[in-house]
Formats: structure tokens, sequence, C-alpha cells
């Protein structure tokens, strides 16, 4: 007789409700999709919705990128079978320049975040940078300026962000008027021959701006967003953001 699985394991392999949004699907055998989830507390989620590609399938419809669903799921490996969504609306979808932000930051979440690590801040975060994403008129120093922001938060998410405040090696504050090297690992150096070959030189104003979530000084966002890329190229490890190589055409964003 096959033993019966105990409880605690059976809860643990089905999710119901799950509130979450999906970054991208993908086809799967004939009939399927594969559908990359984020989800508020169990993190990224891969699922399998059997059959979504069918004509009439209630899930045609539904599993498009960033949008909000309610997902029930089972399975304990790191695939799971998905069995039902329903869309919870009341979220407006980013258009135009916005979209393309969009998919840069979902592209960004596939290639950085481990499945199911959970960080429900960061949702909340993601949720709000959709919105942002799809405000009417928006400049291009707008979708900049957000951009930076989700990238800064994502970061430090993952344990990945050193302080931009102090100097890494003595501790010392970080001057606005002294120019600083940034070595990934271990952060912001005074400047020097050795660091200079191996970091990225700013302001100490940069540094103390993004600190403080502040990108008025449009130097302090340029120079911030050569440091966004310096320190995800570090940690995408040669993975490349195709989203991102659109954008660097487009707009230089």
């Amino acid at each position: 007789m096959t033993a019966r699985l105990p409880s605690t394991a059976h809860e643990r392999s089905r999710v119901d409700n799950a509130i979450g949004l999906v970054l991208h699907s993908y086809p799967f055998r004939e009939t399927s999709l594969i559908v990359e989830t984020f989800t508020r507390e169990h993190g990224r989620v891969a699922l399998v919705a059997r059959g979504a590609r069918r004509p009439r399938s209630q899930l045609r419809g539904l599993i498009q990128s960033f949008t909000p669903l309610l997902l029930s799921f089972a399975g304990k490996g790191e695939l799971r079978t998905l069995h039902k969504a329903e869309w919870q609306g009341g979220l407006p979808l980013p258009q135009g320049m916005g979209l393309l932000c969009g998919f840069y930051i979902n592209e960004l979440m596939l290639k950085l975040l481990a499945r199911d690590d959970p960080h429900p801040q960061l949702f909340e975060h993601y949720h709000a940078t959709l919105q942002a994403l799809a405000t009417p008129g928006l400049s291009q120093t707008g979708y900049a300026i957000i951009l930076r922001q989700f990238e800064q938060r994502l970061l430090a998410e993952l344990g990945y962000a050193q302080p931009f405040t102090h100097e890494a090696d003595s501790g010392q504050p970080v001057i606005a008027e002294q120019f600083y090297s940034y070595v990934c690992e271990r952060g912001a150096c005074l400047t020097s021959a050795e660091h200079a070959h191996n970091g990225l030189i700013l302001r100490g104003k940069t540094l103390l701006d993004l600190a403080s979530g502040d990108y008025a000084d449009p130097a302090s966002l340029m120079q911030g967003k050569q440091l966004m890329r310096h320190i995800i190229n570090h940690h995408l490890a040669g993975q490349t953001l195709h989203a991102r190589e659109l954008l660097k055409d487009l707009q230089q964003l």
C-alpha cells in the first residue's frame, strides 16, 4: 500500500489564491505555457498552464505580462502546475516607453531573483512601479527616475547594494566634493590607480544624492544610471538584458 503524505507536506505542495503578477510566459509542448510569476508571499514561481494555448482556454487571455492574478497551484519542484487563475484588475497597463521599461524590470527580476524566495516589500514596490510607469505624459527623465528607484530597491532587497554614504575602506563619510571609485562587493573607495582601474569614478555628491533618493541633479541621475548598470552587470555575470539593449537604442534610459 502506498503511504499517504502527511498533511503538512500536502499543504506545502498546494497554494490557493496567491496574489501575483505575470512576468513572462513562453510555449511549452503543444498547447501549454510556462508562466513566470512574481507573488507577494512566495516570490518568483514558475507554473505550467496546461492547455492555455488552446483557443477556448479560459487562461488564454489572462496570462499576459503585468496582469494581476489570484493564483492557485500545486507541486513541490521548481515547476508547479497552475490550477486556477483569476483576474484581479485595478492595474493600468503601461504604454509606449512605459511598456518597454516594464519589460526591462521584468527581465531584471527574472535574471536576478531566485525562485521561491519571498520579497513582499519588493512585490509592493514592483506593483507601485508599474502604476508609476502607466502615468500619462511622463518625460524621459521621469521614466529614468522610476527605473533608478526600482533598481536600487531590487539590489537592496537582494543584499547587493553597499552603502553610498561612507567610504568602504576607512568608514569615513562620503564628501560631496570628492571623487570616488565604486568597486563592486566593496563600495565607494577614494580614487587611486588601483581603484580607478577596477571601479567606476563618481562624484561624492552623486553617491549622497542616490542614498537620499534625490534625482534633481541631472549629473547625479546620469551617473546613477552608470552606477546601477555597473552593479547590475556585475551580478548578471555576462547575461544580456535584451529589454535594456532596446531601451538604450531608443531613448538612452
